[in-house]
């Protein structure tokens, strides 16, 4: 592609469409993913004769709620290919999610899914203001986690040049930042805390490296973190969503505004739900957030819970777009822990550790049970001072710990300090609970 053609900010026009076209879009793509996977696949079929429903029932885009739900078991339970709508000899691409129980999570793409995932990872990018002058460095991982192509896919359609340095190996990884001089990452937030943590050790000054911007995914992260890794990075930091059930990375991401994720509603419709009642929520009022592809073909998802606690966003956004906003994820409703009878969020204990000055963003949560009754250790970094102080200014910052944990989550957690780079890194999403109480 030559200079002249290549655009330095690409507009995607879909992505400022009056409510009218959008609507339009969504109802007419809506209708014809229900019918193909009505006549594609069984379980679907079965599902809405039981509920007396034919495709022919969509005729709004409200008739949505009338379909039922999917759940990530009705992919375990159907494994491997029993959710697609295509015939395998139009398959082009198999992904799958590593899990932690049971089999893993296959997804399917025909050509032209790989066509949209690019374009709205593309539009997603474009959206945060990466341009095709940017060197972009891929940590995430490539091969059956949807992160790594997902991401190439979108920089190389952007036009900027793309670095597949995968994930791991972070003492190269910051010698290609160097000597390549990377201007965006692609990662985890907790993988970008590992490349600060490790160019420190090695004497490296990332402010000083040409980095502007890092998008960020795939594990929920606080805005305390977000303020972390801009300071000592000083760069500016994305939020950007996606699931594998859907399509990957690229359902939604951050503008320029960062007032909320804007959903590329064109090809995703969403709704939050009260995951008790499953009854759709007003607009700015949190519950779970449920998502409809609009153009899948290989394996169309309806009315897909995934356990992702958000809200909409209300108002209009000051970027200009059309499409709606979501609420950056927080925290899923199957991460949530019950301890001693309360819910728990590792997002809480997450913010309520960076309210403490001399803490760390990295920490770890141990859950076992004592006769019968349920034990939460937090052990968490923190600087190299407050290990090396006196006992009593240790026990003060502890103390501190604990008095902010206990605030936010109304749980009272017995508090490690442990010295800087003592929790195992990870380079893929973060490990931050373990539950020993059924070992």
């Amino acid at each position: 592609m030559s200079g002249q053609s290549r655009q330095r900010h690409p507009i995607s026009a879909a992505d400022y469409l009056s409510l009218d076209a959008l609507h339009a879009t969504q109802l007419s793509r809506l209708r014809r993913t229900v019918q193909r996977a009505y006549d594609n696949v069984p379980l679907l079929r079965q599902r809405m004769q039981q509920r007396g429903l034919a495709p022919a029932d969509v005729r709004s885009l409200g008739d949505v709620t009338a379909l039922p739900f999917t759940v990530k078991d009705d992919l375990r339970d159907t494994y491997p290919f029993g959710l697609l709508a295509s015939p395998m000899k139009e398959i082009v691409r198999l992904h799958a999610s590593s899990g932690t129980t049971g089999k893993p999570i296959v997804v399917a793409y025909t050509p032209r899914d790989i066509a949209v995932w690019t374009e709205t990872m593309m539009r997603s990018y474009a959206s945060c203001g990466m341009h095709d002058g940017d060197i972009v460095q891929i940590a995430y991982g490539y091969g059956l986690f949807t992160g790594g192509l997902g991401a190439h896919y979108g920089v190389e359609a952007l036009g900027a040049t793309v670095i597949p340095a995968a994930a791991g190996h972070t003492e190269r990884q910051l010698m290609l930042m160097q000597d390549f001089g990377v201007t965006a990452v692609c990662c985890t937030p907790s993988y970008f805390l590992h490349l600060i943590d490790q160019a420190q050790q090695m004497g490296i000054d990332i402010e000083a490296l040409p980095l502007r911007l890092a998008v960020m995914g795939a594990e929920p992260w606080t805005e305390g973190m977000r303020r972390r890794i801009e300071t000592e990075a000083g760069i500016e930091a994305y939020d950007m969503y996606g699931l594998s059930e859907i399509i990957g990375p690229g359902v939604g991401i951050e503008c320029a505004c960062r007032s909320g994720l804007h959903v590329f509603e064109d090809h995703f419709l969403a709704e939050v739900i009260d995951p008790e009642t499953l009854e759709r929520v007003p607009d700015g009022t949190e519950g779970e957030l449920v998502l409809t592809t609009l153009s899948k073909e290989a394996m169309p998802m309806i009315r897909y819970r995934t356990r992702d606690i958000t809200a909409f966003v209300t108002g209009p956004c000051d970027c200009g777009r059309s499409l709606r906003r979501i609420r950056r994820i927080g925290r899923r409703s199957d991460d949530m822990l019950i301890v001693r009878g309360v819910n728990v969020y590792p997002s809480q204990i997450e913010a309520a550790l960076l309210r403490v000055e001399g803490t760390l963003p990295h920490y770890q949560i141990v859950l076992t049970r004592d006769q019968d009754l349920d034990r939460m250790e937090v052990q968490v970094e923190v600087a190299p001072a407050a290990i090396s102080d006196p006992a009593s200014d240790s026990q003060e910052l502890q103390t501190k710990i604990a008095h902010s944990i206990e605030s936010t989550t109304g749980i009272h957690a017995v508090v490690r300090l442990v010295a800087p780079r003592t929790i195992q890194r990870s380079e893929g999403k973060a490990r931050r609970v373990i539950d020993q109480r059924a070992m």
